[in-house]
């Protein structure tokens, strides 16, 4: 009677625990990647992108404006760290002020110093369209790596009589 129970609790396990059983064939499923999640582009104007550039954070960004000059403002600032061996800054001028140039200050403006080479003929006044992704609002400041520059329109040049 005795081998007779155990004879049934084995039986009994082995169509209830899967160990027991053949192991069932497996299929390969094929490896899904993860989608890439495309950054969001945002036209803005400098002015609304020094007005709220916690909005615009970790955002590309593509902007217009008039070169004023390449600058060492900004560069080395802990909290929003661009080294000044490896980037030059640059600024651009208020598009709200027009009987005279005032540069925009609050706007951070980085370019890799290799890129920044190709622009070294660029003049005060120069109609520029940038392309860049604001990575810190640091000081309640706009701080942009500019990734692309093309220039729309040259200054007209002021020859020295």
């Amino acid at each position: 009677m005795f081998k007779k129970n155990i004879l049934a609790v084995i039986l009994s396990l082995m169509l209830v625990v899967p160990a027991f059983a053949a192991p069932a064939a497996t299929v390969k499923q094929p490896v899904q990647k993860p989608a890439v999640q495309a950054v969001q582009t945002v036209r803005v104007t400098p002015l609304a992108l020094v007005a709220n550039p916690k909005e615009f954070l970790s955002k590309k960004i593509i902007m217009d404006g008039k070169f004023d000059k390449f600058s060492t403002l900004g560069l080395d600032y802990k909290k929003a760290f661009r080294d000044s061996n490896s980037y030059i800054g640059f600024m651009i001028q208020r598009d709200d002020v027009k009987d005279h140039c005032v540069p925009l200050s609050e706007l951070k403006l980085f370019l890799k110093r290799d890129y920044a080479e190709k622009f070294v003929d660029l003049n005060t006044g120069d109609k520029i369209s940038m392309t860049g992704v604001v990575f810190s609002n640091a000081l309640g400041d706009a701080w942009v790596d500019i990734t692309n520059i093309q220039i729309l329109q040259k200054a007209p040049s002021v020859e020295n009589k």
